[in-house]
């Protein structure tokens, strides 16, 4: 195992961690401490009306003073954070379409020295965006804590870190692939059968994490307020023609918010088992192009894992050959807790954004059903279309008996 770890090092993919970034650092250098400090008042600001003024003063800072990786995902980090609450503003329709330059460039050369576009993406706010508040204690939602916040109270720190901990608990599987790899090279079935139970096991943690979203997330708090600041300007009607980077292009740019499609963990089990999105009909194409474009939105180094990933044996096409039963059962398994968390996200997006949004028309006095940028994902696409498309797919990828 250890070459294994030594081959996703390249990756930038942690033993414990997966994909989140293990131990981010909390602080700033001078002068990009002026960023943190906005950053971490940013819902007192806004309140006060105070934010946009305060990011207009700030200074056009040189990236070339933030050393390393990590310095930069925190400048990456707290500069999204100041732009999607310089843009939304107080939520209320009061909307800027140009992000000024003292901004726009250092956040645009930061974000192309990353790989990563210029909006908050979940490779900030969910893997990047977290500390212990005992360093020596547990990675559990009561010792831990997020960096940054917006407007809603606790509903973006339980949202935030309730996300990376099904991340966790589904990323711990990822230790086992080389050793799938390995034994459909050599035809191991034995050894397959142990190492895809490990998979299973760990997707199943992943949903009993997810389970914890209720205890911790207000729905009309992440509807009213949460959501509104990790919307994108890609298919946004508020923002129709995308936002103008002051300083670093002539028009203005379209890109979408943070979105779980942007998560690796999901896309790399998909990939491992042979779930083919674009198989069957238009709207299993678009989901597949969707899915494929937020991969532009992770880290470049994921990005890679996924294609290894994808240049690696077929484990499907293995299990199909051996015609083994307990085989074909154990990859069933895996592929049904894909399916679970699946539908399981689905009915999450039922409760915080379907329900909240058919309120809000009806209050309103619009229409019966909710209006058709309201059930928008943040990432700019139809929430039930998609969803249901991947789920049918991921469905159509258990082996049938015999």
């Amino acid at each position: 195992m250890e070459n294994s770890w030594k081959m996703f090092e390249e990756f930038h993919i942690d033993e414990e961690m997966g994909f989140a970034l293990p131990n981010p650092l909390v602080e700033l250098p001078h002068p990009y401490d002026a960023w943190i400090s906005i950053a971490r008042n940013l819902p007192q600001l806004i309140e006060d009306g105070q934010l946009r003024t305060e990011v207009e003063k700030l200074a056009t800072l040189s990236i070339d003073g933030l050393q390393g990786h990590k310095e930069q995902r925190l400048g990456h980090l707290a500069l999204g954070y100041l732009t999607m609450a310089y843009v939304w503003g107080r939520g209320g329709g009061d909307v800027r379409k140009v992000l000024p330059s003292n901004i726009a460039i250092p956040y645009c050369r930061l974000s192309e020295k990353l790989g990563l576009p210029p909006i908050l993406v979940y490779a900030d706010c969910v893997l990047a965006n977290w500390k212990k508040k005992d360093p020596s204690g547990p990675m559990t939602y009561e010792n831990m804590d997020i960096l940054f916040s917006f407007p809603g109270g606790d509903c973006g720190k339980g949202f935030f870190l309730i996300s990376l901990l099904v991340e966790m608990a589904a990323a711990s599987a990822i230790k086992v692939i080389p050793i799938i790899f390995k034994a459909v090279q050599c035809e191991d079935s034995e050894t397959l059968q142990d190492a895809l139970r490990e998979i299973a096991s760990c997707l199943k943690r992943a949903l009993e994490r997810f389970h914890q979203i209720h205890d911790y997330v207000d729905p009309d708090i992440f509807f009213n307020v949460l959501r509104i600041y990790l919307s994108g300007w890609k298919g946004n009607p508020s923002l129709p023609e995308g936002l103008l980077y002051e300083g670093v292009w002539d028009t203005p740019k379209q890109f979408a918010g943070g979105s779980a499609a942007q998560s690796s963990v999901f896309q790399c089990f998909d990939v491992l088992l042979g779930v083919q999105h674009a198989a069957g009909g238009a709207s299993s194409v678009s989901a597949a192009e969707f899915l494929q474009e937020m991969r532009t939105y992770m880290p470049p180094a994921h990005r890679n894992f996924l294609r290894s990933l994808e240049s690696g044996p077929s484990v499907r096409e293995f299990v199909l050959s051996k015609g083994d039963a307990s085989l074909r059962e154990t990859y069933n398994k895996c592929v049904q807790a894909m399916v679970s968390l699946r539908k399981y996200h689905f009915q999450i997006v039922t409760k915080y954004i379907l329900i909240p949004a058919r309120r809000k028309s009806k209050e309103k006095g619009t229409s019966k059903g909710s209006s058709k940028s309201e059930d928008k994902g943040t990432g700019g696409t139809s929430l039930v279309d998609f969803l249901k498309t991947v789920r049918r797919t991921t469905e159509k990828t258990l082996l049938k008996e015999g």
